[in-house]
Parts: C-alpha cells; sequence; structure tokens
C-alpha cells in the first residue's frame, strides 16, 4: 500500500472527527474552558454505563475488604469533595446536583478518577506513595471532576465512531484491502487519537486548577504535586508527541504560567472564609 493512500485515508478521519457540533459541555470559567465539542452519543447514555461500571468496582471492592479501609483517609478525600462539588457550577449549572459519590480503594496503583455523573474512586498508593497534602488532593480530584464536566469519555467515543467511520469509507473509496485499513486505523490511534487526549489532559489541568482555587485550595499545589510525580515516573513516560498526557514538565510550565489568573480566586476564597 502507498504513502499516499495512507495519507489519504488519515486526512478523512481526521476530516470527520473534526466536524464537531457547535455544543460546548462547559462555560469557560476563568481559564477559558470552552470549544466545540463532536458528540455522537448522549449523556445519559455514558452516565447509566457509568453508574455500572463503578457500582460494580464498588461491589468488588467490598468484597475483597478493599475499599474504604481506611476511614481516616476516606473522610479526607470526602472533605476535599464536599467543597469541590459545589464549584463546579461554575463551569455547569447541572454539576453541583449530580449523585456524586467518593470512595477509596486500597491499591498501591498511582491513579484517580471521576466517571461521568460524578463518581470518584481514589486509590490509597497514590495519597501514601505521593505523601499527598489535602491541595494536591484537590488539584487531583479538580482535574478528574473536569474530565466529567467536559463529558471527555463521551467526547472520545464519538471521535472513534466518527474515525472508525472514515476509515471504513475511505478504504471503500480507495479499494484497499482489510490490511491496508488496519494500518490506517493504527495511524489514527498512534498519531491523532493521542492527539485529543493530550487535548483533554491539558483542559481538564486548567480546569481542575481553579475548581481547586475556588474551593480554597492553593493552586501552588499543582506544581508540587507533578514535581512528585516526576520523581515518581522516573523518566519512563514516552515522548510528549505519543503520549496520551501531556510531558509532566509541560504540565508544570502550564500550571506556572496559570497562577496569576487563579491565585486571585484562591485569596478570594480565603477571604470569605
Amino acid at each position: 500500500m502507498s504513502v499516499i493512500r495512507v495519507v489519504a485515508l488519515l486526512t478523512i478521519a481526521l476530516s470527520m472527527a473534526g466536524l464537531a457540533s457547535c455544543q460546548t459541555t462547559t462555560s469557560a470559567g476563568a481559564i477559558g474552558a470552552k470549544r466545540p465539542q463532536l458528540m455522537l452519543v448522549s449523556s445519559e447514555q455514558l452516565d447509566q454505563m457509568a453508574a455500572q461500571s463503578y457500582n460494580k468496582l464498588v461491589a468488588d471492592g467490598n468484597q475483597k475488604g478493599t475499599l474504604n479501609r481506611d476511614n481516616a483517609m476516606l473522610q479526607r478525600v470526602r472533605a476535599v469533595a464536599s467543597r469541590l462539588e459545589p464549584q463546579t457550577g461554575v463551569f455547569r449549572s447541572d454539576a453541583p446536583n449530580w449523585k456524586w459519590e467518593v470512595n477509596v480503594l486500597s491499591s498501591d496503583e498511582l491513579n484517580a478518577f471521576c466517571m461521568p455523573g460524578g463518581k470518584i474512586m481514589f486509590y490509597a498508593g497514590l495519597i501514601n506513595q505521593l505523601h499527598l497534602t489535602n491541595d494536591e488532593i484537590a488539584i487531583v480530584m479538580g482535574h478528574e471532576i473536569s474530565h466529567a464536566l467536559r463529558e471527555h469519555s463521551r467526547e472520545q467515543i464519538s471521535q472513534a465512531m466518527a474515525a472508525q467511520a472514515a476509515i471504513g469509507v475511505g478504504a471503500a473509496l480507495f479499494g484497499l484491502d482489510q490490511g491496508s485499513a488496519d494500518l490506517a486505523g493504527a495511524g489514527y490511534g498512534a498519531l491523532v487519537a493521542t492527539r485529543f487526549s493530550r487535548t483533554d489532559e491539558t483542559e481538564a489541568d486548567r480546569m481542575g486548577l481553579e475548581l481547586a482555587a475556588r474551593a480554597g485550595y492553593d493552586p501552588r499545589a499543582g506544581v508540587t504535586l507533578w514535581r512528585k510525580m516526576i520523581a515518581a515516573n522516573n523518566g519512563g513516560r514516552p515522548p510528549e508527541f505519543l503520549s496520551s498526557h501531556p510531558a509532566d514538565e509541560s504540565r508544570v510550565r502550564q500550571i506556572e504560567a496559570l497562577l496569576p489568573t487563579v491565585m486571585p480566586l484562591y485569596e478570594a476564597a480565603h477571604s470569605r472564609g
């Protein structure tokens, strides 16, 4: 198969993935989190799937005895969440009324997530191994909540659906065999889809910083958090252009650049008591 044909298929995939509707899931906030998003599936579908997945994770954790074993840690995480959740209204008026749920799994994994609809899970390893302060927990949680506010999962599923359809159409138009179409799909996955994911991660970093600041958590903790992550990773990340996440140093620079915007929000939160 010629390189020209592969490029042509990727061009079609990019074109379809770029056909975003005029909708955006959030208001801009102070940091400007607003752009058109391609949405081919409904929020209700994703929320239902997320709730089912989260309930299974909770049930499995209960069965294995790994859910909420450390009550002090659980209360810390839930206290942070209780301050962040009301601030989500800055980006989405409906979000403070989501059916929020916050739990902690006993695992050494450095991980945390917020599923669509506000289902939060923290892994104890993230807090214990990085010795996170409450401010740093708020930065992580704000980031994960922001993925849910922007409905990044819904957007990425829509992008994948559009790309797959484009590749199938392109293969038919150019008379390519399945192997050629598979190669084009791999090219999309390696070079195109990761770009969307990095965009999502950058948005979540920016929004999460604002959420934390508005909740009265020091946004400068974003710098200390990612310094800890850099030390924990020991240089084991792939090059940024092939990664689904921005390079750690890039995140630090972005957070530092945003501090003049979000520090006044933090100071205002403290002045209100």
